[in-house]
This record gives structure tokens, C-alpha cells and sequence, in this order.
């Protein structure tokens, strides 16, 4: 086949596409992007507006800072400037950005400076590139301007090039999903020029700012980063039009990242310098902490610090993830392979000889054992001693006196023992005495405790059992040795009887908490309401945490309270907004969050498989949540969301089951009011034709018939409208039927009379007991009750003669109506009373509605009466439909 005709197997990547379809959904981000203040950020931002003004793009400065410079105010006449909004911040009144101005005035642009500035307390955000989102995700373009020492990632640096700590500062992730970058660049010798000039800031500030951060290296390295950021992100937009259109160009290097953090302080930076050589590779990246398992080492100030690394991580535009195991070396590696990662960067500190002689260091570990990947290893700055040093945990003051009393407390009942012994008998092992003493220390007390036992059990020993006794000298040399080997020994068995110890307590603990998950499971599989599952949510997690819970579901277009526990539990406006950005959002909002931090709960979104059901909150306090109850905490609200989603489901099922089960007795009312009322119809049209026509050409005998034909007919159709609008009362639940005395006698020959004048040439014949008693009840329904009945005996009776019995039946009064058709089937006596179900007759076709035995049902159940059929009724053949009535009590009758 030749090359052109060959088909192109090349396609867009699916991802990248799906990333384009989401921006489209979204507003745009424009970044005016400078190596340091005064290079013209604000300037340039204000000059194309202005162009883009007089093209007539509805564009508006939503917030500008001038900093007093002439040139640069200028530029906003003739730009539509939206009002600012007054915030109190200690005890002053800023004017700040109004974001609700911005939202509700909707312009297709809006100018927002100052991408790093941090909004004060009680703002709906902490940060304004927060603020920015939002209106992006609200589907406007935003145009901002940054600085380049602004970008978390390059905090560090920036500090130690300039020696200034930047206290502002936007997460990389922002820049990295900006849609457009713009360099506004300057030579630094012109920009201090300007500076010189009183064009950035006033002559005195402009004087400190040359002295301290304006100097030509500073600026130098500082256009440096910005120029190679810009062409970072200018690659990135390259390679994502490269996937978008499915064209062979400069792909990505594949290299990613796996980095590995601890609580320690080098972590910060090896987060920054991971991020960016990630960012000079182009490549994702992990960041990875590791846990023990079979220890609790973490503290909540490490948690903390974990916590906070990975926020900055996230941040950066890193994946975090939790790892528990024994071997570090061999679950980094495991990890790094399963997750396809090139290059492994991890930390080391400075080591003293001792600690090279005695061990070896993690990364050198990988470095052994890392076929194939690359280890990049960060080490501290020479200048911080904080990283040259080893500093090791401090008990408290109180943990070592405690340690003290339980060492003291067993080495002194050791002794004691070991004293009675030795006056009975003199034994040479009496040492092991006091190594249980160490190891009973160990058990109560944890290894500081046994550590201060063995050397107590030692002392003790030498003083009360080695000769000369009484004495801390030892005469003979081999006693020497034994002491210093039980010493070893103590502590050696101290250790591992500590360690066993606290293991035994960490398993207590995570039993009980994975025993707390398997109940509240349990107990959530079982329910199938929703109710029962938000209150069993709530209960649970605030016996479980200790604090106040709430759980709000979306209801009507907005979220409300569903369940509070305490019940008491009251949610005010911010809380409120927390909640129900944390839904619209699908993120966590409030206490501890970027997003409405001055809430006094933290809200989390619960994300089911189909999709957000509702939001949890939890109450703020001043101790954090420790690793196993932030564990319990994240597993117990997934598993809510699958219960509440579940739940969800099962409801609409039970909805679109009732929707088919209406659709379907719809179709079958059509199919018989279209069947049964066409034919009385037609034959009403046809006798009001005939006699319109022939008038007094016909003869009055057949006028008569036509008559009686029309008469017949709609008496049929009466009949039918009436069945249909008793159904109705049925259904509706409005069917209240009378409740006075009535002789069955009387209603019975009634309803015979009736249905003989409907069937005149059909046999009914009446068998009803001498001693009938009244019944209480409605003489119209039961009338009409037996009426169906006969009307249904006559349809599929055949010529037989019909027979209505009514006798007493111990204390209840029993009326019976009998066919000797062809009978009903076994299996379809169950459904003669429903709705629309109709047998057909011996010639194939059935007859009526489908509706006379189930109002027959209705009625009769109304009156507190039952019914049923029996087939076959006599000799193999025929139906008997029973009804009961039970009978009246006498002191109930009236005088």
C-alpha cells in the first residue's frame, strides 16, 4: 500500500484534550510576569487594556495599586474602575478588592494587581490568587502581575541571593496553570536608573530599597529566574499544543521525580529544590513520607510538620502520599519502581565519624541499592548549624521521674526477695532476680524505665550480693566481668521487652480503631434510609472525636442541615459559606484551610462514586486530630458517601419503579377505555344516524330498538366512567364509607334486581339464612360491590345459572357469588383482584376494564370486611368470590 493511502494512526493524547475542554469551561488567566518592582507590570497591563477598551471589549480594573507613580495612574482614565470594599484590619479600614462587585458586575476581563497580595482576616480567602480563582471558575478572564520572588518554590533562593525573606507568596501551581505568560522585562541597570529617578518608589524608600534589594547582582539573578520560568511555561503550553493536535515534536523527557521528606527542617528545602529540578525537567513528581510500622513515633508536632510539607508541596504541584513499613530503603524503592520514577531526592544532614563508623545513612543505602535510578541528594547550607547536628529527643521532667519511681520500685523488691533467699540458701544465679526486675520495669514503665533499672539492678547487686558486700568494689576479677555482661544483658532485654510493650500498645490502638470502623460499617450496611445513615454518621464521629459534628445535604438548589450532633448544634453565616464552597467546590473550606479559615468548623466535601452528596463539618479545636483519628476520620466520611449515594440510588429506583408501574396502568387504562368505550360509542352514533336519517320512514318497532340500543350503550359507558372514578376515590386514599346498620337481605335482592334488569336472560339464583344479623357499614358500596361481582359472574359464567348465598359464618357474616364457568387458573387467583387484570373469555377476547373486582376489593376492605376466590367452586369447574363482614357486636346495637 502506498504512504499516502496508508491511514494516520496518530491521535490528539486524550488527556491533553480533556484539559482543553475544561479550560473553555473556565475564564483565563494572564500573568504579566517581572523580575522585581518597578519594571512596568502594571504599566504594560494598563496599556493593552486601554486598547482592548477602544475596541470595545468589556474590560474593568477590578483593583490597581499606582504606588503613586504619575505615568502609571494616567493610564486609568477612561477605564471603568470598580469601587473597593472597607475591611477592618487591627483597628484600621483597608480598601481592598471586591470580589462580589466583580462577580456581580461580569465583565469579560477584569484587572486584578497584585497576584501575591494576602487579604486580612475575615475575607472570604486568605490569598488573592484564591480570590482569582474564583473568578475564573466563575468564567472570567483575569489579568494579574507577579514578581518572580514571589513563587513559593523560589522563596529560599531568593533569601539567600538577595538576603530579604519574601513574606508573600504564590503557589507554583498558580503560574503553571496560567493561560498566558507575559515577560515584562527590563535591563537591571535600567531599572536602577528608574529607581534613581524617584519612578518606583519615593527618594527616601528608593535610597534603602538601592542599599538593601536593588543592587545589579540581585537584579541580574533575579531576571535570570524570570527569563528561565517564562521559558519553562512557554515549553509546557508548546508540548500541550504538540498532544492537542497529535504532532510529532520535542515530547517531554519522561523524567518524574519521587522525593522523600521527613519532620526534620531540611525537608522545606529539599521540597524547593525538588521543585525546581522538576520544573527544569518538566517532569511530575511524589513527595513521600514514610511511617514505621511497628512504632508510633509520630508526635503531633511532627504530624504538624508532615502536614505542612505537604501542603507545600501541593502547592509546588507535587503528589503527596503516605507510606508505612519496616525497611525504608526497600519500600522507597518498591514505591519508585511501581510509580515508573527516574530520579529518587532525598536529604542527608552532616555526620560526625562515629555515626559513619556505625551505621549508614539512607540515601547512602540508595544509592547502593537503586539499580537503574538516579539519587539526588540535598544537603544543608553551611552556614545553619541546626543541620549539622543530631539533636536528640529530651524526656520530660516528668517522664523521668516516673521512669525513676518504677526502676526504683523493682530493683528495691528485687533486692528484698533476693535478701530472704540468700539468708535461707545461697544461690549463685541470684542476679536473674533482678533482671526480671528490669524486664518488669521495661513492661511498666517503657525503656527509660528499664534503662535506669539495669543500672539500679547493677548498683544493687555489687552492693548487696558481690564481696566484699556493702561495698561498691568488686575483689575478684571475674565478678567484674559477670557484672558488666548482666549490665548488657539487662539493658539488651530491657529494650526488647520495652519494644514489645509498645508494640503491643500501637496494635491495641489500631485494633480498637479498626474494630470502631468495622462496627460503624456494620452498622451502616444495614440501613437503607438516609436518614438512618446522616444521624449513625454524626453519632459516630462525634463519639469518636469529641467534638461537635454537623452533615449537610443538598435540598431544593442549597445545602442544609440534614444532622447535628449535638442536636443543639447551630452553623452561622460564615460557617455556612465554608460549607457550601467546600460543595460547589468539591474541597476542603474552613478552620485550617485556605478558604474561610475564621469558620469555626472545617467543612469536607463527600465525594460518592456518582458524584458529591454532602459536606461534613467539624468542629475547631486547639489540640489537631492525631494520624488515627485523621485515618478513622477520611475512611468513615468515604464510607458515608458510598452509604448516602447508595442510599440515594435506592431511592430513585423506588421512584422510576413507580414511574413504569404508573406508565404501564396508563397504558393498560388507554388500551381499555379505547377497547371497551368504542364500541358502546359506535353503537350510539349508529342508532342516533339511523334514526336522523330514516326519521318516520322506519317503523316504530325499530325506532324502539335503537332506542333501547342508546340506552343500553350508555348505561355501559356510566358504568365504565363510574368504575374509573371509584378507582380514583380508591386510589386517592378519600374513600370514606358510611358506618350505619344495614340488613343484607335488603342489599343482596337489590343488587339481583339491578343486575337482571342489565342481563335479563341469565338464571340468578338467591339462597340467604333466616338469621342474619345487621351489619355495619355502607348499603351503597356493598350494593355496588355485589353488582360487580354479578356483572363479572354474567361475563364469564357462560349460560350457567349464578348463585348469591348469604349465611352467618360462626361471628362473622359470609355473602357469596358463584359462576360455573370455566374456572381460574391456580396460579391467577392472586391477581384477579388487581387493577386492569382481565381473563379472557371462552372465545378469546375480554371483556371490560379490569377494573370491577378490584374496586370490589377496595370497597369491601374500606368497610373492614376481606375477600377472596376459590376455583374451582363445584364439580371441577366455576368461581366463588367470598366476602366477610364481621358481625356486630350487641351491646353496639342501637335500642
Amino acid at each position: 500500500m502506498a504512504d499516502d493511502d496508508r491511514r494516520d494512526d496518530r491521535r490528539p493524547d486524550p488527556d491533553a484534550l480533556l484539559a482543553l475542554a475544561d479550560k473553555d469551561r473556565r475564564g483565563k488567566l494572564t500573568v504579566f510576569l517581572g523580575a522585581a518592582p518597578g519594571v512596568g507590570k502594571t504599566y504594560a497591563m494598563l496599556s493593552r487594556a486601554a486598547r482592548l477598551r477602544a475596541d470595545g471589549v468589556d474590560i474593568v480594573v477590578g483593583l490597581v495599586e499606582t504606588h503613586g507613580r504619575s505615568e502609571t495612574a494616567g493610564l486609568l482614565d477612561g477605564l471603568e474602575v470598580l469601587p473597593r470594599t472597607r475591611v477592618s484590619h487591627r483597628k484600621r479600614m483597608l480598601e481592598e478588592f471586591d470580589l462580589d462587585a466583580a462577580l456581580e458586575r461580569r465583565p469579560s476581563i477584569v484587572i486584578v494587581d497584585e497576584l501575591a497580595h494576602s487579604n486580612p482576616e475575615g475575607s472570604r480567602h486568605p490569598k488573592r490568587h484564591q480570590d482569582i480563582e474564583e473568578l475564573i471558575a466563575a468564567g472570567i478572564d483575569v489579568w494579574t502581575a507577579l514578581n518572580i520572588q514571589h513563587l513559593e518554590s523560589l522563596a529560599d533562593l531568593v533569601a539567600k541571593i538577595t538576603g530579604i525573606s519574601v513574606r508573600e507568596r504564590v503557589p507554583d501551581i498558580v503560574l503553571k496553570r496560567a493561560d498566558e505568560v507575559l515577560l515584562v522585562d527590563l535591563s537591571p541597570s535600567e531599572l536602577i536608573e528608574r529607581l534613581k529617578d524617584g519612578k518606583v518608589y519615593l527618594p527616601e524608600s528608593a535610597r534603602r530599597a538601592v542599599d538593601r534589594f536593588f543592587r545589579l547582582g540581585n537584579l541580574t539573578a533575579l531576571r535570570e529566574l524570570a527569563l528561565r520560568r517564562t521559558a519553562d511555561r512557554v515549553d509546557d503550553q508548546m508540548v500541550d499544543y504538540l498532544k492537542q493536535n497529535a504532532i510529532d515534536g520535542p515530547w517531554a523527557t519522561g523524567e518524574r521525580l519521587l522525593v522523600c521528606v521527613g519532620s526534620d527542617v531540611l525537608s522545606e528545602k529539599v521540597i524547593r529544590v525538588a521543585s525546581r529540578l522538576a520544573s527544569g525537567l518538566n517532569a511530575p513528581w511524589m513527595v513521600v513520607s514514610i511511617e514505621r510500622a511497628d512504632r508510633e513515633v509520630e508526635t503531633p508536632e511532627r504530624l504538624q510538620r508532615i502536614e505542612t510539607l505537604f501542603r507545600l508541596a501541593e502547592q509546588l504541584g507535587a503528589e503527596t502520599r503516605r507510606v508505612i513499613g519496616h525497611d525504608f530503603v526497600d519500600e522507597i524503592l518498591r514505591l519508585a519502581r511501581r510509580e515508573h520514577a527516574t530520579q529518587i531526592v532525598i536529604g542527608t544532614r552532616r555526620r560526625g565519624r562515629m555515626d559513619r563508623f556505625l551505621s549508614r545513612s539512607l540515601p547512602e543505602a540508595l544509592a547502593k541499592r537503586a539499580s537503574g535510578l538516579g539519587v539526588y541528594i540535598v544537603t544543608p547550607d553551611g552556614g545553619d548549624a541546626a543541620f549539622a547536628k543530631r539533636t536528640l529527643p529530651m524526656p520530660r521532667l516528668s517522664a523521668l521521674r516516673q521512669a525513676t519511681a518504677i526502676a526504683s520500685g523493682f530493683v528495691a523488691i528485687a533486692a528484698a526477695i533476693g535478701k530472704v533467699i540468700d539468708l535461707i540458701v545461697h544461690l549463685p544465679n541470684i542476679s536473674l532476680l533482678f533482671l526480671l526486675a528490669v524486664l518488669g520495669a521495661a513492661v511498666s514503665g517503657g525503656y527509660l524505665a528499664a534503662f535506669f533499672a539495669a543500672v539500679l539492678s547493677t548498683l544493687a547487686y555489687n552492693f548487696l550480693f558481690i564481696d566484699p558486700l556493702h561495698t561498691f568494689t568488686i575483689a575478684a576479677p571475674h565478678e567484674v566481668f559477670a557484672l558488666f555482661v548482666f549490665l548488657a544483658v539487662a539493658i539488651i532485654a530491657g529494650g526488647f521487652a520495652s519494644r514489645i510493650r509498645e508494640q503491643a500498645e500501637i496494635a491495641g490502638i489500631r485494633a480498637a480503631a479498626l474494630q470502631s470502623l468495622y462496627d460503624f460499617s456494620r452498622k451502616l450496611a444495614g440501613t437503607a434510609k438516609t436518614e438512618d445513615a446522616i444521624w449513625l454518621t454524626v453519632s459516630h464521629l462525634q463519639a469518636r472525636l469529641k467534638r461537635k459534628v454537623v452533615l449537610l445535604l443538598p435540598h431544593q438548589g442549597d445545602l442544609s442541615m440534614a444532622a447535628a450532633w449535638p442536636p443543639d448544634t447551630e452553623l452561622d453565616v460564615t460557617d455556612l459559606t465554608a460549607a457550601r464552597w467546600a460543595h460547589d467546590k468539591r474541597e476542603a473550606a474552613g478552620h485550617g484551610t485556605g478558604t474561610l479559615p475564621n469558620s469555626r468548623f472545617e467543612f469536607r466535601p463527600l465525594l460518592g462514586p456518582h458524584g458529591i452528596v454532602g459536606v461534613c463539618g467539624i468542629e475547631h479545636r486547639d489540640e489537631r486530630l492525631d494520624l488515627n483519628a485523621e485515618r478513622a476520620l477520611t475512611a468513615i466520611l468515604d464510607q458515608t458517601a458510598i452509604a448516602l449515594d447508595r442510599a440515594r440510588l435506592a431511592e430513585e429506583t423506588v421512584q422510576q419503579a413507580a414511574r413504569l408501574e404508573g406508565e404501564r396502568y396508563r397504558e393498560a387504562l388507554l388500551s381499555s377505555i379505547s377497547h371497551d368505550l368504542r364500541t358502546p360509542l359506535a353503537t350510539i352514533t349508529g342508532a342516533v344516524t339511523g334514526l336522523r336519517q330514516l326519521g318516520e320512514r322506519m317503523t316504530p318497532e325499530n325506532r324502539d330498538d335503537l332506542l333501547q340500543s342508546i340506552e343500553e350503550e350508555s348505561g355501559r359507558m356510566s358504568r365504565f366512567v363510574a368504575n374509573l372514578l371509584d378507582m380514583t376515590r380508591i386510589e386517592a386514599g378519600t374513600l370514606k364509607p358510611k358506618q350505619e346498620w344495614m340488613d343484607v337481605t335488603d342489599v343482596v335482592q337489590s343488587a339481583v334486581e339491578r343486575t337482571r334488569k342489565y342481563a335479563p336472560g341469565r338464571l340468578i339464583e338467591t339462597g340467604i339464612a333466616p338469621d342474619l344479623p345487621l351489619i355495619k357499614g355502607d348499603s351503597v358500596l356493598l350494593s355496588q360491590v355485589l353488582f360487580n361481582l354479578l356483572d363479572n359472574a354474567v361475563k364469564y359464567g357462560g349460560e350457567e345459572p349464578i348463585n348469591v348465598y348469604a349465611r352467618r359464618d360462626g361471628k362473622d357474616v359470609l355473602i357469596s357469588v358463584t359462576d360455573l364457568g370455566k374456572g381460574i387458573p391456580p396460579e391467577d387467583l392472586d391477581r384477579i383482584f388487581e387493577k386492569f387484570y382481565r381473563r379472557g373469555k371462552p372465545d378469546g377476547r375480554a371483556p371490560g376494564t379490569g377494573l370491577g373486582l378490584s374496586i370490589a376489593r377496595g370497597f369491601v376492605e374500606a368497610m373492614g370486611g376481606r375477600i377472596h376466590a376459590e376455583s374451582p367452586a363445584w364439580k371441577k369447574k366455576g368461581t366463588r368470590i367470598i366476602m366477610r363482614f364481621p358481625e356486630a357486636e350487641p351491646s353496639a346495637m342501637e335500642p
